[in-house]
């Protein structure tokens, strides 16, 4: 089973009122202690906002479904971003300088995602991840893909999709556990780095073609 951002939607529309308040409340409390490092649990997040566990599982059946609605309140304007630039290198810088600032913000509960997917991996692997749901992440798919539809025409559908899968490389809170964790950069200078970094990918893609044609 995975749980999609879809679902979450789904789920958070239906409520109103006060229930709409208790789901805001785990949440916000959530967010709180992912942004101090931790991977909440359900019962956990119950706990701090001070909800029975039995109203918590209703709103978020499991740790995936939480963190999952988490991720998606934290990524925020990153969702629904789009441009109308004709030219893919834009489209791009368009997006990093949209997205990074707020990855950066979120840096810690991004972390704490990442974490739960990289526990996950760890219990597949040894069997004992039983019939927990998985959490899956997969924004950048869709946001990368609309980066490169300028070059519908001019590079193929192939290369098109490597392109997307390259430019993942540097775009994401991964980044920023390079650069600024491991290389020691700023805030700014990783942004910096994966901009120059992804413009070359699309002038590489670009040429590529031109060179095939």
């Amino acid at each position: 089973m995975h749980v999609s951002r879809q679902q979450n939607e789904a789920d958070g529309s239906a409520e109103r009122g006060p229930r709409a308040r208790t789901r805001k409340l785990m949440l916000v409390t959530a967010t709180r202690l992912m942004q101090s490092g931790i991977t909440p649990s359900v019962s956990e997040v119950a706990e701090a906002a001070e909800v029975s566990r039995a109203t918590a599982y209703r709103y978020f059946p499991s740790q995936a479904a939480l963190v999952h609605a988490v991720v998606d309140e934290a990524l925020g304007p990153i969702l629904d971003w789009s441009s109308e630039s004709t030219d893919a290198g834009t489209r791009v810088t368009e997006l990093l300088a949209t997205a990074m600032p707020r990855i950066d913000e979120f840096e810690a509960t991004f972390k704490a995602a990442l974490k739960l997917s990289l526990d996950q991996w760890a219990q597949r692997q040894a069997g004992t991840l039983g019939n927990e749901p998985l959490f899956t992440r997969g924004h950048r798919i869709d946001l990368l893909q609309h980066v490169t539809v300028p070059l519908n025409g001019t590079v193929p559908a192939e290369a098109r999709d490597r392109l997307a899968q390259a430019l993942s490389l540097v775009f994401g809170v991964e980044v920023l556990i390079v650069l600024k964790d491991i290389w020691g950069l700023t805030s700014e200078s990783a942004q910096s780095v994966a901009e120059w970094a992804a413009k070359a990918l699309v002038d590489a893609a670009i040429r590529e073609a031109g060179t095939e044609t």
